[in-house]
């Protein structure tokens, strides 16, 4: 064994055409042999899904103990950075791409990446691997020669049949296949939407005063105005649109407000309705997650209220992936023109996806995928709850009976503070005023609050994050 003044440096060939340097040195060779791997996967030098020697390799290369190589790489898949399973080699784990966080956006110093909880983004390891390539051998043998051409614009047949029977089954959606348009994700939908209001002399379009930035820029972008609607415990306030001169749609997220959590109230689902079928504006329905709900009965798509003055909006992100780059709009008959027009004479989403897609729907895979991902996502809820409620049980959990983040109400004024304390922490979570609009504000004070997203890190990572995010709590 050598002694503790020792300094190993070696040149680790990781794969082909691949090398590593690793520099261990210290009294504490366990240590830093973490630290080492650690920084490797931080800087990117190891990429997700790399293939790590052997323990028995390493030791032997470091000249070490194989159980210092072997608590070393426990630790780190405790901590989030390795995987690792019976019989298997260990691996990077694959991480959610960073991104820039409120905390960095004013400057402040983070030192660690450890735990992503940010909105938007669910645990890409739960991706249903085997079950995917299942459907996508059978959707292979059995599509027809035609489906290897250029394909029909507005989608593949076979899976707007599909989704036309699950977004009835599931949201209460009326939808007839012909109606349905597939889309490469629901930014690319809204962007077609855009377009087609325009054409048909939209000028503005109302908007939630609380939501993601992207797409109100994607609006106005495309030259619209979006006045906002205030939020409350109850959902958009969508009596305040009779007040908003030259607006011909709204962008509600009618099931599961982002990021407040709260569902529209069933009256006010109704006045939505109402102010459609006076005016004839248009009311676009993002369900991005309806399928995600635990303590309360299931809340149907605005949609089925009125097929013809609401357009609903569905995507594969949340449930499966977001690297599919497919959802659907179900478009009202008068607007199915307009809207295929922006979408242009050719496909914008893989046929083979498509297909494959169609057949893990109508197999029953979906429904399967997405029960146990609701079971799993209810039970880190769960113990997110039950770990405030011991550390810090002055804070209000809000907006968590459905969906894949809640919201950590906050004393006024310590939004800023957690965020960065958070950050020092390397965690990287995303405060209320991120997703404030600009304009119209609800009822009065800011709101200083906390938007944590309990879905997106691993299940080894996942006691680490909560225990730090408890303790940045004020």
């Amino acid at each position: 064994m050598m002694d503790s003044q020792t300094n190993l440096t070696t040149e680790l060939l990781l794969q082909a055409g691949v090398d590593l340097h690793l520099d261990v040195r210290g009294p504490k060779l366990g240590a830093s042999l973490t630290d080492a791997l650690r920084e490797a996967v931080r800087s990117g030098r190891l990429k997700p899904g790399a293939r790590l020697p052997a323990s028995r390799t390493l030791a032997a290369d470091l000249g070490i103990a194989r159980s210092t190589v072997t608590e070393s790489y426990a630790e780190l898949v405790a901590e989030g950075w390795l995987t690792a399973q019976q019989g298997s080699a260990t691996r990077v784990a694959e991480r959610a791409p960073v991104r820039r966080s409120a905390a960095a956006a004013h400057g402040v110093p983070v030192r660690r990446r450890a735990h992503g909880l940010l909105p938007g983004a669910a645990d890409f390891a739960e991706f249903p691997r085997a079950q995917w390539l299942t459907a996508s051998r059978r959707a292979l043998a059995a599509a027809p020669p035609d489906a290897f051409g250029y394909g029909d614009p507005l989608g593949r047949m076979e899976l707007r049949v599909a989704l036309a029977e699950y977004v009835a089954r599931v949201r209460g959606v009326y939808a007839e296949p012909e109606r349905i348009i597939i889309c490469a994700g629901f930014h690319h939908g809204l962007a077609l939407m855009a377009q087609a209001l325009i054409v048909r002399g939209v000028g503005a379009v109302a908007v939630e005063s609380y939501g993601l930035d992207l797409y109100r820029h994607l609006l106005t972008h495309a030259g619209l105005g979006i006045p906002a609607l205030s939020i409350d415990e109850h959902g958009a306030v969508v009596d305040e649109l009779s007040e908003l001169a030259g607006v011909g749609a709204v962008l509600l997220t009618p099931a599961h407000q982002f990021p407040t959590g709260v569902a529209l109230s069933p009256e006010r689902r109704a006045a939505a309705i109402d102010w459609s079928r006076t005016t004839g504006g248009l009311i676009l329905e993002d369900d991005y997650d309806g399928e995600f709900r635990y303590d309360r009965k299931p809340v149907g798509a605005l949609q089925g209220l009125d097929p013809d003055g609401v357009v609903y909006f569905g995507t594969a992100s949340k449930s499966l992936a977001p690297a599919l780059r497919v959802s659907w709009m179900v478009v009202p008959d008068n607007l199915l023109s307009d809207v295929a027009a922006a979408k242009g004479g050719v496909e914008t989403v893989s046929v083979l996806e498509q297909l494959t897609l169609a057949e893990f729907i109508t197999s029953g895979a979906f429904d399967r995928h997405v029960r146990s991902r609701r079971q799993s996502y209810r039970r880190r809820r769960d113990q997110l709850v039950k770990a405030l409620a011991q550390s810090a049980p002055d804070i209000r959990v809000t907006g968590m009976a459905a969906g894949l983040q809640v919201v950590l109400e906050l004393p006024a004024g310590t939004e800023a503070w957690v965020v960065q304390a958070a950050s020092r922490q390397g965690l990287m979570v995303s405060g209320m005023a991120e997703f404030r609009h600009g304009g119209r504000h609800p009822h009065g004070p800011r709101r200083d609050a906390l938007v944590v997203n309990y879905s997106a890190v691993s299940d080894s990572a996942w006691p680490g994050a909560l225990k730090a995010l408890c303790s940045v709590m004020p």
